[in-house]
């Protein structure tokens, strides 16, 4: 890359001229009124003055000279302008924004030569007149003493009052040396995106956003500038006289180290500091100050005014029937655990939790904040007692010596005065120690091992696994004696070792200590140094990256990864933004909440209270009470008094009295019968049909009083059934498959079909006048289909239909990978291990020995992935002629026995015949054994009832349940019998059989989706598990299928309606 004299000249006077004018725009701010009050912004601007701080003599004086400067150079020139003046009251100039003129500004002259020292600084009530003024668009504070109220107070207030409206706030401390007034007023400014301005007669304490601004924008050119001038060395010589100069060969010829100079005082002695924070890493600081831990979680805080719906059944209806009382008094809000909680929105409660919200995100970003400067932007924060730090010294990070040392200065200085002990070791292909063992943080020590890093050379690769080997082996030797331990690597590029090779080390010699491996990675531009030497392995920075985080990972540590432009990534980090994002979204929940309130609140105000009419309330509830209930149809009760009519009145009616021949015996409604006929009104038009009534009596709980329902026909009209928004959860849950469809089956979740059909069945009546059987009158508006052996209407509209299949499809994938999960791993072959407490029992006879070393890996897997992953404690037991069991209790699943046990597995060979009996029986006296998980290929050598009978003796006394697992078994008397077995006990079936098949057909039916409703079809599984789950993936394939097969019926059905009737219009045009 080349770069002429000429574009390195120019570029430096530009970056000159910017400096220079940021000094003359700093000597602006510096003049006038401006030096006293700041830059004041906006077109509409409110003067806030408090006269608290004056007393009567040279300082009210000057504090009016200086107003009406203000007045004179910057607000004459505003558009509108509001005075008010404070103390414990507050005074106002006028009741509204006046619009500036010579008038105007005469007034506002003659109020501030008035103004009168006051008592007080009553700001919060200063803010309360002003704020709601919308005209305003700027509002300056002048304050000279500590406001009244307390910064919380004025800063929620504020912010709520600017909430949505853009209002600058400009604070303006004047001449006011107490420390809590400053840091008020400044934190009240940042926290509305303000500007504050500190001005002291005396010159102390002056500070101003906009003067920071522009010191830090200046001192930026001023870096820029040096780093121009220390890179872009001009040649002498020869070489002034040419046009171009050849920055690319400069570089060539320059040592490397002077790419980066060094910081100053570089070599000079440490300046040791204290730290004043106890150092914690991210996940421990969380457990104090995270959401949960504040009690600041939106579920904790919505817990109090949580209610789950409520559903019960109703005898008198005979259906279940669900609350509605949420509807009209709470929202309805989805749970953490994905279920649908009716929430009382408390508004006050709500606003509160927000602010606690904002403020704990305010705490979070200081410690972004924090841990993003100084040596733990590159070290993170070390908090152990016993430190050992790791220094890549290879060939490759000659170029950054001194950054890496200077790393280290940081370090040395700013977090390890307060440890108990620690070491440096430097590693390239050879390992450098400081000292033989680790020494106490005391200050010589520390500038000690600061000389001997000055010393440091780079050579070599970059051997990470020695280093680690010669920390853990010496310096932590008697790790098991001692707690808080870090190792600390510090490196710029990949290990000379395979990734696998060093995670496989640092989590054997980390399990069980208190001892951590933090990567530290300096992310460089370069994978060769500057003498093109090649490293021993080469990864770009982002397969480095993941490399140490695998090692980290295995470790237990923690990995940051930083450069020049800042830091990458960082685990600490990424808690910290991870809680705040968290905040983040229960906010927007609350204000989900809190518009959903809104929302409901305006449609139920602009809802008319009062039919079409009706003036008010009270003449809807007289015509109400006015409103004659209709007569009920006569029984056969009334149709005896109806044909006595006329009769003496005092001739009594006999009524039958009658009881149910049992108290369970339900009574039958009294039959109904035909309207008598109308005398009145011959002719005119027919009355309306009166609904019927029919009357049931029953006898109730006290005494022999009987009571009376009175139900009204034709019955209430079915309410159409929605289909049901289903999710499952993603996690497979670790269970049979019989507990997971009491949850997630078809009818659990409400997607039978049948459940959303109306009770409409297509039927033929005999009509006597016509002497045939006719259909209902409205029969051909709906397409009919026999369901069940029942010809009935499908009353669906397509778009539910397609609801219904769409939803069915999701819950159905969801099976489908269920499935697969069951058919993976260790799963396949043994099943799931539900229980906590298990002894397997494996078949090694002689019959076994093509399979052994298939199984014998099986069995490793499963010690890996299901005992040791769930913690479960186990045994193992093999069997032919004799048992052989590996322990002679169960064992907890710790790495070390899991080893033991893959050891032991691996020493199993075939032989004689199978024992079970005899393994059984020793399996169950092993204490606190819950089940047994039998594998075997075939019977056993003895009788298969005689097993059935002792063990039915044996666990009489027991709990425990076998569950049996048949191996490449073609034998039906053996399947017969493990079936019988595990079924006695409790236990599963399962069969590894047709394992291939299934995985085969989830993965065409994932992939290749369901479009064709036959294929692909699961394999005959005789195992409870797969048995079950594929029962349930076929019953919801043929819902599918009827369900698509519906939706083109009606389709077609419409279709062919709307031609019929638009035939018929055109036969009557």
């Amino acid at each position: 890359m080349e770069f002429t004299e000429e574009i390195v000249t120019d570029f430096e006077s530009t970056v000159s001229e910017v400096i220079e004018l940021y000094q003359h725009r700093i000597q602006w701010l510096l003049q006038d009124s401006r030096k006293v009050f700041g830059v004041i912004k906006g077109t509409k601007v409110g003067l806030l003055v408090d006269v608290s701080h004056l007393s009567y003599g040279p300082r009210l004086l000057d504090f009016q000279k200086n107003l009406l400067c203000l007045i004179d150079e910057q607000l004459c020139y505003k558009k509108q302008l509001y005075c008010l003046s404070f103390s414990t009251e507050i005074s106002p100039l006028w009741e509204s924004p006046k619009t500036i003129n010579v008038h105007v500004l005469r007034e506002v002259r003659q109020w501030i030569e008035e103004l009168e020292p006051g008592r007080g600084c009553n700001l919060l009530k200063a803010l309360r007149h002003v704020l709601p003024m919308k005209e305003l668009n700027s509002l300056v504070l002048i304050v000279g003493s500590c406001p009244d109220q307390s910064f919380e107070i004025l800063c929620d207030y504020t912010q709520q009052c600017t909430l949505g409206r853009k209002v600058q706030i400009h604070t303006v401390i004047y001449d006011c040396s107490n420390p809590a007034s400053l840091t008020v007023l400044k934190n009240l400014a940042e926290a509305v995106r303000g500007c504050y301005h500190c001005y002291s007669s005396k010159g102390e304490n002056f500070d101003s956003s906009d003067f920071h601004l522009l010191l830090q924008e200046s001192q930026k050119a001023k870096d820029l500038l040096k780093s121009i001038k220390q890179t872009f060395q001009r040649r002498v010589g020869d070489l002034l006289g040419s046009e171009r100069a050849d920055v690319s060969t400069a570089f060539a010829n320059t040592e490397p180290s002077s790419f980066f100079p060094k910081p100053p005082k570089h070599k000079g002695p440490l300046v040791i500091q204290t730290p004043g924070i106890l150092g914690k890493t991210s996940a421990d600081w969380l457990k104090t100050y995270g959401l949960k831990a504040k009690k600041l979680d939106l579920y904790q805080v919505l817990a109090p005014n949580a209610f789950s719906p409520v559903e019960d059944f109703v005898p008198i209806l005979k259906k279940t029937v669900s609350s509605t009382l949420h509807e009209a008094m709470m929202m309805q809000f989805e749970w953490y655990d994905g279920t649908i909680k009716n929430i009382h929105v408390d508004l006050p409660v709500l606003y509160n939790y927000q602010k606690l919200l904002a403020k704990m995100v305010r705490i979070y970003e200081k410690r972004v904040d924090w841990l993003s400067v100084a040596s733990r932007r590159i070290w993170g924060s070390v908090y152990e007692r016993r430190v050992v730090i790791l220094v890549d010294i290879s060939v490759t990070n000659s170029t950054y010596i001194s950054h890496i040392q200077h790393s280290l200065r940081l370090l040395l200085e700013e977090q390890m005065s307060d440890k108990d002990s620690f070491n440096i070791i430097a590693f390239g292909s050879d390992i450098v120690p400081w000292q033989q063992e680790l020494l106490p943080s005391q200050p010589e020590n520390l500038e000690k091992a600061w000389r001997w890093v000055l010393s440091l050379e780079c050579k070599g690769s970059r051997n990470v696994l020695s280093a680690l080997r010669r920390a853990v082996e010496v310096e932590f030797k008697d790790k098991d004696k001692h707690k808080s331990q870090g190792l600390y690597l510090l490196t710029t590029g990949i290990p000379d070792q395979e990734t696998h090779t060093i995670s496989a080390y640092v989590a054997e010699a980390c399990r069980g200590f208190d001892l951590q491996l933090h990567v530290c990675l300096f992310s460089v531009t370069k994978g060769t140094d500057s003498s093109g030497i090649i490293p021993a392995r080469y990864a770009n920075p982002t397969e480095t990256a993941s490399a140490f985080k695998e090692i980290v990972q295995a470790a237990n540590g923690r990995f940051h990864w930083f450069g020049e432009a800042g830091i990458f990534e960082s685990d600490d980090i990424s808690s910290i933004i991870s809680e705040m994002e968290k905040a983040k979204n229960y906010s927007q929940k609350c204000a989900f909440l809190v518009e959903s309130l809104k929302q409901r609140s305006v449609k139920q105000s602009v809802k008319p209270l009062t039919p079409e009419g009706h003036s008010n309330v009270l003449m809807r509830n007289e015509e109400r009470k006015k409103q004659k209930v209709p007569s009920p149809k006569p029984t056969a009760v009334l149709k005896d008094v109806k044909d006595n009519h006329g009769a003496e009145r005092n001739t009594p009616v006999r009524v039958v009295a009658w009881r149910p021949p049992s108290a369970r015996a339900g009574i039958p409604p009294a039959q109904t019968v035909k309207e008598w006929p109308q005398t009145e009104n011959k002719g005119k038009h027919k009355p309306r049909k009166q609904a019927e009534l029919s009357v049931s009596v029953f006898y109730t709980e006290e005494g022999r009083n009987v009571g009376t329902i009175y139900q009204r026909y034709p019955k209430a009209m079915h309410i159409r059934k929605s289909v049901c928004s289903v999710t499952l959860p993603k996690e497979e849950e670790i269970c049979s498959s019989k507990e997971w469809l009491t949850k997630y089956s078809i009818k659990k979740l409400k997607l039978e079909l049948s459940r959303l059909m109306f009770d409409c069945t297509h039927q033929k009546k005999t009509v006597e006048c016509l002497h045939k059987k006719v259909s209902a009158k409205y029969c051909s508006i709906f397409p009919s289909r026999e369901i069940n052996g029942v010809v009935k209407h499908l009353q669906f509209h397509p778009k539910e239909l397609k609801s219904y299949t769409e939803q069915l499809g999701n819950v159905l994938q969801r099976y489908v990978q269920r499935v697969q999960w069951l058919l993976s791993g260790s799963r396949r072959l043994f099943g799931t291990i539900l229980e906590a407490n298990v002894c397997v029992l494996v078949d090694t006879s002689g019959s076994m020995g093509p399979y052994l070393p298939s199984v014998t890996k099986e069995l490793t897997s499963l010690i890996w992935e299901q005992l040791r992953k769930n913690e479960v404690r186990f045994n193992l037991l093999r069997f032919a002629d004799n048992t052989e069991s590996w322990k002679e209790y169960l064992v907890e699943a710790a790495d070390e026995s899991c080893h033991d046990a893959v050891q032991w597995v691996s020493t199993c060979h075939a032989h004689g015949s199978s024992c079970i009996l005899a393994a059984l029986q020793k399996a169950l006296s092993f204490q606190g054994v819950e089940a047994l998980y039998l594998l075997t290929d075939g019977k056993p050598d003895t009788s298969c009832s005689l097993i059935l009978k002792e063990i039915e003796r044996l666990i009489k006394k027991q709990d425990i349940k076998i569950h049996t697992i048949c191996f490449s078994c073609a034998d039906r008397g053996a399947v017969e019998f493990l079936k019988k077995l595990a079924s006695q006990t409790g236990g599963r079936f399962h069969c590894s059989s047709a394992g291939e098949d299934g995985q085969s057909a989830a993965h065409r039916i994932l992939t290749e989706g369901l479009d064709d409703e036959d294929n692909p079809v699961f394999p005959y599984f005789e195992g409870d598990d797969l048995k079950k789950l594929t029962q349930e993936v076929a019953k919801a394939r043929s819902f599918l299928k009827q369900a698509k097969s519906w939706r083109l019926l009606l389709e077609k059905w419409n279709t062919n309606q709307k031609d019929d009737s638009g035939f018929q219009e055109s036969v009557q045009d």
